[in-house]
């Protein structure tokens, strides 16, 4: 039920708006001053003022910039366009004047009630990015975004696919020390071998690459580095895991 403020020291038109808003089904609240309708707007704060012009106290005029975030329709004698041109460009959100038909005002009222709680309701929901907050129930709601091709990155799944390549890596690792540990005879090209002879042989093969890429010609001199394949400081052949 919507709460509506009627400030007019004319008692008739007072009593008159009371009943018909209330028949209305409204809430009224009087007031016959300026200065008593501030006092009243500081302890509650109504869905809509009507408001005279002529009024003992604050005037009319003075007490329209006071009201905030409520709509205010002035209901007023004055006729003059500059005066109705004033008003509504420093606050009032209509104007009607006297003698006024009481229909055309019910629906006036009707229509600033129904775009006030269009502005409440959008306030109170704050966007971004597909995220909303409801600041009067403090609901907060995530809007599913599309896909939008490889580009987005589901972190579970590279997560996944991650710990599945260390399992396999793993893996791998303990099958060729396996191999190592037990220096089992393998098959290689029709002849035997052990693994750790295989082992060695391809670390011959490394060392002779290395050569290889370090030779050097500086002008009118070439010479050649050896270099020295070591693994973690030693030369144990059975340290190095070569991948089969």
């Amino acid at each position: 039920m919507a709460e509506i403020l009627i400030v007019d020291d004319d008692a008739h038109i007072n009593d008159m708006l009371s009943e018909a808003l209330e028949a209305e089904g409204y809430s009224v609240i009087k007031s016959y001053s300026g200065t008593e309708a501030l006092l009243l707007l500081e302890n509650k704060i109504p869905d809509l003022v009507l408001l005279d012009l002529m009024i003992p106290g604050l005037s009319g005029e003075e007490l329209l910039p006071k009201i905030k975030d409520t709509p205010v329709i002035v209901i007023s004698a004055k006729s003059d366009v500059n005066d109705k041109v004033g008003l509504l460009l420093n606050g009032a959100a209509d104007y009607i004047t006297k003698p006024f038909n009481i229909k055309e005002l019910l629906a006036r009222i009707t229509v600033q009630l129904r775009n006030s709680k269009n502005n409440i309701t959008s306030k109170t929901v704050l966007s971004f990015e597909g995220i909303e907050l409801n600041t009067d129930t403090h609901i907060v709601t995530v809007k599913k975004r599309k896909k939008k091709g490889s580009s987005q990155i589901n972190l579970s799944e590279d997560i996944n696919a991650k710990k599945k390549r260390e399992d396999l890596e793993h893996k791998k690792f303990l099958e060729q020390q396996k191999l190592l540990d037990e220096d089992k005879e393998l098959t290689v090209n029709n002849g035997k071998i052990t693994v750790k002879e295989m082992m060695l042989d391809q670390t011959r093969h490394m060392k002779n690459k290395v050569r290889e890429f370090y030779f050097v010609k500086d002008e009118d001199k070439e010479q050649t580095e050896e270099f020295k394949l070591e693994v973690n400081g030693t030369d144990d052949i059975s340290s190095i895991i070569v991948d089969q």
